[in-house]
């Protein structure tokens, strides 16, 4: 008897013993200095016409000299409304004083806009080198300097003065060899947004609206996007959306925008009301958006579901700010966490936790030996590209990917894509790994000339994968094959080969 009590005792505190000693969670490993930057700057066109560039960059510390990340810039002035550039920049600092540095910049980048015999971006190649001096007041800084902008290809070339403004923060992660693993952090991990929406819907042109021939813009125009979300306050946020022409003969046309807004609950807390509005760019396809500023101002409903994901109906007006482009838009989003559950410590800090996850930030180029263009013709393309891929569970994973032509004849062609793909486990074994894989994106595309139809798209690939170890885990070098093509009739089927490098870190998810 007294043998049986014993039994039943340990069986009754072994759970009190397991949930004292847990498995340990991981934490992030990696935490460095990151960058957000809007600059501006004039640029001389070839043709007497002047422009206003803007450029956004989020760039990441490699140590306490270097920087990389991606960055955009669209003309915001004049009437190229339309031009959009997307690259990648490395910054070199040099501390002149305890609030002072000096700030070299070069970024590379691929795309390109309305062009003529007197103004061309060649095969959309650019090149921007840029010096700067910076002043410091706490986590802000104003730069002003020189910037040199060239595509090699085409004849739009300037030398002009920029200025920047900036705001320092921290980029932590978790590190690859965690992932899997439940993990717990006190901070945003990654590049800080909480969620990601890809959309779908349509633009009804107002009276007044004209594309570049002055003609009447009166289609219902369909669109296809994306946009990521942080949340300042459960009920109010900040984001970036970017969006491109799908449907209705503007295939080139894409926007840029940067929104805030704030919802409320309507009969139910996981059922919100709200407003939303952004500013931007926007332009291409033909649409006269005049130097390419929007503003965008409208409702929003939102359904947080009891299994995480969101669905997001909005209803917008869209307004070019000195063009000729007015439309209401309607689209239907699906929301996807990125981050962990929310909670609070014992000790009153917000805390996160879940499994961690591994996101990788991709930058390559992908080289068509074909492709048909508008006038009947056929020539190479190699596109520049820009990426992320965060996995969803060990073999599925989500993607992300924008590109733009770099070379051949279709400076200023565009494509924004996102979909899933499946993935092995990793094999192999010392100083690196390899997994394969296939994925499938969807999108919209345009611009320089390629036919695309309406400009719904689509892509398939497969791929093999390099995988750092140790001191190299956060490498990822990409060889893939696909075949690019659009989804409506069969305007275009292109095979492609890409070559990509990544960077891999981990973040929470569930």
């Amino acid at each position: 008897m007294k043998t049986v009590s014993l039994l039943l005792g340990c069986a009754l505190v072994a759970p009190v013993w397991a949930d004292e000693n847990p498995v340990p969670l991981a934490a992030p490993r990696d935490t460095r200095p990151a960058t957000a930057e809007l600059s501006a700057q004039p640029l001389r066109l070839p043709n007497g016409q002047s422009a206003g560039l803007l450029a956004g960059s989020w760039l990441v510390a490699v140590d306490d000299d270097w920087g990389f990340g991606p960055t955009v810039l669209g003309t915001a002035k004049g009437n190229l409304g339309g031009v959009f550039v997307f690259g990648v920049t490395g910054q070199r600092r040099w501390r002149l004083g305890s609030h002072t540095h000096l700030a070299a910049n070069l970024t590379l980048g691929a795309g390109g806009g309305l062009s003529s015999p007197a103004l061309r971006f060649g095969g959309g190649f650019m090149v921007r080198p840029e010096l700067q001096v910076r002043q410091e007041w706490g986590p802000w800084y104003l730069g002003a300097g020189l910037a040199h902008t060239r595509f090699p290809s085409g004849n739009v070339r300037d030398t002009t003065w920029t200025l920047t403004l900036g705001r320092m923060d921290d980029f932590r992660a978790f590190a690859p060899s965690d992932v899997g693993r439940p993990g717990r952090t006190h901070a945003r991990g990654g590049v800080g947004f909480d969620e990601m929406a890809l959309s779908g819907g349509y633009y009804t042109t107002r009276g007044g609206s004209r594309n570049r021939e002055g003609q009447p813009l009166r289609e219902r125009l369909g669109r296809a996007g994306a946009d990521a979300r942080q949340y300042i306050a459960p009920d109010a946020w900040w984001g970036v959306e970017a969006a491109g022409a799908a449907k209705g003969g503007i295939d080139g046309y894409m926007e840029v925008l940067l929104n805030a807004g704030t919802d409320w609950a309507l009969f139910h807390p996981q059922l919100r009301l709200g407003v939303q509005g952004g500013v931007g760019l926007g332009g291409g396809g033909g649409v006269d958006t005049g130097s390419g500023r929007l503003w965008r101002v409208g409702p929003t409903l939102r359904w947080i579901t009891p299994w995480g994901p969101a669905l997001r109906l909005d209803a917008n007006r869209t307004q070019s700010m000195n063009g000729r482009f007015s439309a209401q838009e309607t689209r239907l989003s699906l929301v996807l966490p990125l981050e962990g559950r929310r909670s609070t410590d014992e000790l009153g800090r917000d805390r996160e936790d879940g499994i961690v996850r591994q996101q990788i930030l991709w930058g390559g180029v992908q080289h068509h030996n074909s492709v048909r263009f508008k006038d009947g013709s056929q020539q190479a393309v190699t596109k520049a590209l820009l990426g992320v891929n965060r996995e969803l569970g060990p073999h599925l994973y989500g993607a992300a990917q924008g590109n733009a032509a770099a070379s051949g004849k279709a400076g200023a062609y565009a494509i924004g894509l996102f979909g899933v793909g499946l993935q092995s486990s990793p094999r192999g074994s010392g100083a690196w790994r390899w997994r394969a894989g296939v994925e499938g994106l969807v999108g919209a595309a345009g611009g320089g000339g390629v036919a695309v139809g309406g400009g719904a798209v689509g892509q398939t690939e497969a791929w093999v994968q390099w995988e750092g170890t140790g001191p190299h885990e956060r490498l990822r070098v990409r060889l893939g094959a696909g075949q690019w093509g659009t989804l409506r009739g069969n305007t275009q089927r292109a095979p492609f080969v890409g070559l990509s490098i990544g960077y891999a870190y981990g973040v929470l998810g569930s």
